[in-house]
This record gives C-alpha cells, structure tokens and sequence, in this order.
C-alpha cells in the first residue's frame, strides 16, 4: 500500500486541528440559482464532509453588492440571510466536517454595471467598466469585509478565507498592472498591499482570535505589471504579521493567457510559487491548482514545499477521495480529468457546475440510490462512458449485471481521447472505471460481440444499448481514395499520415486529431517544457512571473483545417480551454479555412471552395472529422425480438463525443431502473 503518512497527519491551524491535510477548495457552482439553493449546498457540501475532508471552503460571498460575480451572485451582509447559512454549516458539522467562507470581492471582474477597481481600466473578460474607488470608499469596503465576517461566526463557520488572488479586487490593488493610485493604497509595493493587510487587521479586530482566517495570496499572478517573487514572499511576511492563521496560494488571473488548471497543465508545475511563500512565513501554507490525486498530495507535503492541499475539481469528481485514501483504496478515487467541461465550461456560460466523471456533484438531491426491491438481471452492450457508467451504478444499486464489449478493452472513444497530448488524465478516468467494475461484481464479457439472439436467450429484464458511433464520411467525390482516412483510422489503428495534412471538420474531434499530429506530449506532463512553452519564469524574477517563450520547434507536418461554416474554427470548443489548443495549434502554425465547400478528392488532394473561388491544396492525407453517426444496428435486431432496450451515449445521440451526456445520462437510468 502507498504511504501517504504526511497528507494523512493531523495539523494545528490557528485554534483548530485538522484530521488531515486535504482541504476542499474554493469554488463557484451557481447552485444559489438552481431551486432550494441551500438545501442543495447543504447536501453538496455535507457530503464532501462525510467523505472525511478536512475542511471545506465554500464558493465566494461578495461583502457588498458591487462585488459579486453575476446579477443576484452570492452576497452576505445581512443578518438576516443567516438562517439560510446555519443549515449549511449544521449539515456539515453534523456530518464530521469544518467550513470556511470564502469572501470574495470581484472588483472589475464583477459582472455587473456598478462594478469597481482599485483604478479605470475594463477587463477583457468583462464587458462592463469599472468605476475606480474614492479613498472613503476603500476604507468602506474594509468594513464590509469585517462586517461580513461576522456574520460568517454568527452563522457559525469555522472561519473565513479572504479571496486575496485570481485578478479579483485585492489582487487588482496589490499589482502595479491595475493600481495606479496616488492616495494610501496605491503608488509603491508598501502602499498598494496596504488594502489586503487593513481587511486582515479589520476582521481579526471585529471576530476575535477564535475564528480560523486564511488569506489567499496570489503566489504568481501570470500578468504583466503583476508581483515578483521576492513582493510576493515580502507581502506573505506582512499578511502573517496581520493576523492571518493561514496561507492559501492562487495562481495567475482569470484573463491570464496561460493555462492554470486544465488537463494540458502537468500536475503540481506551481509547486515552487508555493514553496516561495512556505519559505517566507511561518503559518501553514496550502498548495493549490493541478493537485487531483493523493499522491501529488503527499510528493508537495513530503517535500516541505506547503503544510496543505487544496483540492476544488477533485472533490467535484469524488467526494470520498480523502477517506478512500484513508482507507488505501486511493484506485478507487474517481479521479478530476481537468476536462472543464461540466465546471468551468457551464460557469463561464452561466449555467451550474456539475462534473464530467461524476453527473451527482451539485445535484446530490436528486440522486435518490434507494435498493430496488428485487435486482434486475441487465445485460450492457459496449463498454464505453456510458456503458461502464450505467453498469457500475446499477451494480451498486443491487442489480446483477452483464457487460458485453467486442474489443478486449474497455474505454471506447476514450481509448482516442487519452492518446491526445493534453488528455492523458483519461487514463485515470479508465482506470476508475475498470478497477470499480472488477470489485462491483459486474460481469465482464471482453472480445465478445453479443448477437440480437444471444441476448434473446440470455432472460435479461432490459437491454441498456451503449453501442456508441461510427465515423461519418460525407458525400464528397473521391472520399473513397486512398489518401483518405478517418479519425478514428489515424487514432485508433496508427493509420500513417503524411506530411502536409488536410482535416475536413473543425470540431472537437477536429482539433484533437490537429493536436494528436503535431503537439508535444511532454507539455502536460514535463514541468519545465510546459513553462517554457508558456513563457513562465521558473525563479519568480520577474513581474508577474512571465518571460518570453521559447521558439517552438517546426511542427512535425503542415496542418491545413476546414469547415463547413463561414465562422471562426473552434468557436464552439470548451469556453475554459478552447482558447489553449488554438494557441497550441497557432505556434504549430496550422491554417484554418472556414466556409469552404468540397468539391472532390483525388490523387492531386483536395479541391475545395470558398466564396465561389476554386482551390486545391495539395496534400499528402486528407482525414475526415465531420461527425458521426449512431451504431444502432442492434438495436433494430432487438426491436425484431421484442426485448425491451435502451439507448444511451453515442447510440442514442451521436451530435459529438460528448463524455459528459453519456455519463450523465447512464447515470440517471441506473438510478431510474
């Protein structure tokens, strides 16, 4: 069994001691919008205590209404929304567990027309201006901090954490970027942290030394005009000085433009920006940010580098990670992806985060896994998302399960995904499955293409077809040459390619097959290739941490992109991470065509137009990425039979590989059964 004897210790912080070192982090989930908003966070949060986490720090709570992230955002500053609050901390003091707020001011990133700054100058993640603060109103809104975390103790959590990072209000007064004051708070380093260290003072004045404060630094803020490594160690100094009990470490701004948290990021690549501010301080500090398993946990503790770890995605994707780990069961864990698709992705675009591998986070009220009172006897037929999904939550449930798949792996499509540079987190998401499955009791039945009549004969109450899809080949004169291949010919079976590319279809299979062709695997996996490639300084010299990339080396073949639609490629890819495998694509120098139209394929390569202008482009392969179809072959035999099937994943919907409906709807039928 791993020994994870640091991340497992107890830890004295401030007045309270913590079983372990595994804190839930921060984050926004929008379930303040959804119906009874706090019965769902008291159950959202009550669970990720139950599952034994040390501590749980809640989204962020504006401390006035100019402050918050959305039109009607989370805000308290009113005894009156207490009760509201006490049901929250009760479910999860009743569950085992410790509870921080977080208050948050977004300053200019506040998504409302009275937002403000410490100075003039609009975010380009937001399109509203914000208005800079008089030096009355500064000192206002450190009471508003103090005044809110009081009311935190009167609703009895355990302590609050100051949201001090991320390019939100004290951050925009802590850098010279966004701070060009000539009054109190603004001009030298000692004058623009004054505004972060007055709220510390003012809230430890207001709530007593009782109350657990932490304060989250930004340890590197990824900007220009942003703090040196030496400001930043120098003004963790100051906020321990302060009164804070404890450091939490931010990295980069939301309108960054280098990756933080996706998949394509390694794990632990911000470990010494927090080393950076443990060395200064003697409070414990906790690490954050691509820390999704417990033994990075336990490499970042063991090595001095931070006291704790915060972990927000992760306890989206299993709420049991810390007692499983607990327990040496840590294969167990369903393991945070940083795929973004079902958190980030749906904050950006306001809707309520969910998670990709775990359909139940943010909705554990409507997941009700009563034991039916007589187990069904189910046959399952592929073994992709959807169909692993389904089988190993009727399993759970009592059911007794078959799951058939004709190749002698399970995965499916993810068997593509993982093979991307950026997505070799999907190998975690396999393993998950495969080890749950075995210990389930579901009965695998690998190599094995099940026949319409086998299933007939075999007595199965249903039929869950997880079937999945095919490539789609559009109708296009000549698609049937041979320097015409799929993607799943070219992810799948090593089909060879060429030198000069061209792909037909710019979605996400798209890009990924642009990516598989020319990206560098070491990126997301080697710490030093990421920051070099990013422009990232590895000793924190410079301001904001940034420096000029290294030239990338010549793309392995010329990539040439086409879609059918006359608008800009990959608009429709995830809001969080599109924007990175673009830039990737970019420094590979691929071309992308949008509104072409097809004319024919032949030995020369592809003829295409756009605008009514003829062209062919001479290449070597062309793949076809434009889709796919439904397999549903089996489903009609079965029809023929009269057997009672169901459709779920890529048999059912074959619009895109989408993961996350085939996970989320496969889970809710094993529930519904």
């Amino acid at each position: 069994m791993l020994d994870f004897s640091n991340v497992l210790s107890p830890i004295k912080v401030g007045a309270i001691t913590l079983p372990n070192r595994m804190v839930m982090g921060a984050m926004h989930t929008r379930l303040e919008t959804l119906d009874q908003p706090h019965r769902r966070l008291a159950a959202f949060y009550a669970a990720r205590a139950a599952g034994e986490i040390a501590l749980i720090l809640t989204g962020g709570y504006s401390p006035a209404p100019e402050g918050v992230m959305d039109p009607g955002g989370p805000l308290l500053n009113d005894l009156r929304q207490l009760d509201e609050h006490r049901s929250i901390v009760s479910a999860v003091h009743e569950a085992g567990g410790r509870i921080v707020l977080q208050v948050l001011h977004a300053g200019r990133y506040a998504k409302v027309p009275e937002c403000v700054s410490p100075s003039a100058g609009k975010a380009r993640i937001n399109r509203f201006t914000p208005r800079p603060l008089s030096t009355a109103e500064v000192w206002s809104t450190i009471e508003s901090y103090a005044i809110t975390s009081r009311l935190a103790q009167q609703a009895g959590y355990d302590g609050v954490e100051i949201m001090g990072s991320e390019g939100y209000l004290i951050n925009e007064f802590t850098a010279a970027l966004t701070n060009d004051r000539s009054d109190e708070f603004g001009g030298d380093f000692k004058a623009r942290i004054r505004f972060p260290l007055e709220i510390i003072k003012a809230i430890r004045k207001r709530v007593g030394s009782d109350l657990l404060l932490i304060y989250r630094i930004s340890a590197i803020d990824l900007m220009d005009g942003g703090m040196t490594g030496g400001e930043v160690a120098d003004f963790a100094r100051h906020v321990e000085q302060a009164g804070a009990d404890m450091i939490n470490t931010g990295i980069g701004w939301h309108e960054s433009t280098i990756p933080t948290i996706a998949a394509s990021v390694p794990r632990g690549v911000w470990v010494d920006a927090v080393r950076n501010v443990k060395q200064a301080v003697s409070i414990p500090v906790m690490a954050s940010n691509r820390i999704n398993t417990p033994e990075v946990a336990e490499e970042i503790i063991a090595s001095g580098s931070a006291d704790l770890v915060s972990m927000a995605r992760p306890l989206l994707a299993d709420p049991d990670f810390a007692r499983k780990t607990r327990l040496g069961i840590a294969d167990e864990i369903n393991t945070c992806i940083g795929c973004n698709q079902a958190c980030l992705d749906r904050i950006f675009t306001e809707r309520t985060a969910t998670c990709l591998v775990n359909p139940r986070a943010g909705r554990e009220i409507e997941f009700v896994d009563t034991k039916p009172p007589s187990p069904k006897r189910l046959a399952v037929v592929g073994g992709g998302p959807a169909g692993m999904s389904f089988a190993l939550n009727a399993a759970k449930r009592g059911h007794i399960v078959t799951l058939f798949e004709a190749s002698h792996r399970l995965g499916g499509q993810l068997n593509l995904a993982k093979r991307v540079p950026g997505k070799n987190e999907f190998n975690e998401m396999l393993r998950y499955f495969e080890i749950s499955l075995q210990r389930s009791g579901v009965r695998l039945r690998l190599g094995h293409y099940v026949q319409a009549q086998e299933l007939a004969d075999g007595d199965f109450d249903d039929v869950v077809l997880a079937t999945g899809v095919v490539p789609r080949m559009p109708d296009i004169g000549g698609i049937d040459s041979p320097n015409v291949v799929s993607y799943f010919d070219v992810l799948a079976n090593d089909a060879p390619v060429g030198n000069k590319v061209a792909i037909i279809g710019a979605g996400g299979i798209g890009f990924d097959v642009a990516e598989f062709l020319v990206g560098d695997a070491r990126e997301s996996l080697d710490k030093s290739t990421f920051l070099r490639a990013w422009g990232v300084d590895p000793v924190l010299a410079t301001p904001g941490g940034l420096t000029a990339p290294t030239e990338p080396e010549p793309a392995k073949r010329q990539i040439h992109m086409f879609q059918r639609k006359a608008e800009s490629l990959g608009r429709n890819l995830g809001k969080s991470t599109g924007w990175i495998l673009k830039s990737k694509l970019r420094r590979a120098q691929a071309v992308m065509t949008a509104g072409a139209s097809y004319d024919r394929i032949d030995a020369k390569g592809l003829h295409y137009s756009v605008d009514g202008m003829q062209h062919c482009l001479e290449v070597d392969t062309i793949i076809i990425c434009a889709g796919q179809n439904s397999n549903r072959t089996l489903h009609e035999e079965l029809k023929q039979h009269g057997i009672r099937t169901h459709l779920i994943g890529g048999a059912d919907v074959a619009a895109e590989l989408d993961a996350l409906r085939a996970i989320d709807q496969a889970t809710r039928l094993a529930v519904a059964l």
